[in-house]
């Protein structure tokens, strides 16, 4: 049939029977005859037609889940960011009477999705096929955390450019010059475009940034350890560090108190996300907010629309991120 896709109609007329009996057949109803199961069977396996999931749920009405799938890393458990998606979508999910089914994605295996009416995908690394396969199969998807242009499919993000920008120009708006920054991981889409950010930032500024003062880390405590304790061993060091993510920004702190270097009288430090543990500690971080509960929340109520009667709805937003200042920055010492 060339590059139509093949629709239940499709399959009615090649196996001579109504629209309603291929349906019954399709969601497995006892109440169709043997000759008209084979019938539809055989004009199945012709048009190598793949039902749509969604609609398979919606005659079963067993629409109600909703897959959250996020990318299996170390430490998921531990992670701000992980926490607040799970604790969003499962709090929609309880306002709207939906269930929650939680995937940890290595990227390789093959999604269960046929008890889900919906999946949303916490961002897309190493697992792009599983979006397209769910996707294939009808299912009712939206991404978060990731702008996706090159797919037909929803997505929440938040502007981790506007957030690296923003970083930037506060710390060279505080008089600094000689500003170094932590990378997450650039493999990522949030990485790499923290780091576009930030240094298109300094470019606007007219601060140029030494080679040296860019350490590549992936957002992990043991890279930013290794970044600090590079940047502090310095005959020249910076006087402000931009740390991609809070637990990196938070263990360089300790890597400076250790050192006996004061924060902010020697080194300012701002990081990126609000985690709850940015408020603790000897000085508050100065951070770059980044509204993941609310971007986590709200992709369950547009995909619930979607489920619930508006399959072709498209939504595609990306959230700003604002800084909030606390005792970790401050203009350089003379």
């Amino acid at each position: 049939m060339g590059n139509k896709r093949v629709n239940i109609k499709d399959v009615a007329k090649l196996a001579k029977v109504s629209i309603t009996t291929v349906s019954r057949v399709i969601n497995k109803f006892p109440s169709v005859n043997k000759r008209n199961i084979q019938r539809v069977e055989a004009a199945v396996a012709e048009l190598k037609y793949r039902p749509n999931v969604s609609a398979q749920r919606l005659a079963s009405g067993a629409n109600n889940a909703v897959g959250l799938v996020m990318p299996g890393y170390p430490g998921i458990f531990h992670s701000f960011f992980a926490i607040e998606i799970i604790r969003g979508v499962g709090q929609a999910c309880e306002a709207l009477k939906l269930d929650m089914v939680f995937h940890i994605s290595d990227g390789v295996n093959p999604l269960n999705a046929s008890y889900m009416g919906g999946i949303i995908f916490a961002d897309i690394i190493e697992n792009r096929k599983q979006l397209d396969d769910a996707l294939d199969r009808h299912i009712p998807c939206l991404v978060i955390n990731n702008v996706v242009q090159d797919v037909d499919v929803s997505y929440i993000a938040v502007n981790n450019l506007k957030g690296g920008d923003i970083a930037a120009k506060y710390l060279t708006g505080l008089g600094h010059k000689r500003i170094a920054t932590i990378t997450g991981n650039v493999k990522t889409q949030s990485g790499f475009d923290r780091f576009d950010g930030f240094m298109k930032g300094m470019y606007d500024a007219g601060v140029e940034i030494p080679k040296e003062y860019v350490y590549r880390g992936d957002y992990s405590r043991r890279s930013a350890r290794q970044a600090a304790e590079f940047f502090f061993s310095m005959k020249e060091r910076p006087t402000a560090i931009f740390a991609q993510s809070d637990d990196m920004a938070l263990e360089v702190m300790a890597v400076a108190f250790e050192m006996g270097i004061r924060i902010p009288e020697d080194v300012s430090i701002i990081g990126f996300d609000d985690s709850p543990q940015a408020l603790y500690g000897p000085v508050g971080l100065t951070t770059v907010r980044q509204p993941v509960f609310e971007m986590a929340e709200k992709s369950v109520r547009i995909l619930n629309e979607m489920i619930n009667g508006k399959p072709e709805l498209r939504f595609r937003t990306a959230m700003d991120p604002d800084l909030v200042i606390r005792d970790s920055c401050a203009a350089p010492s003379a």
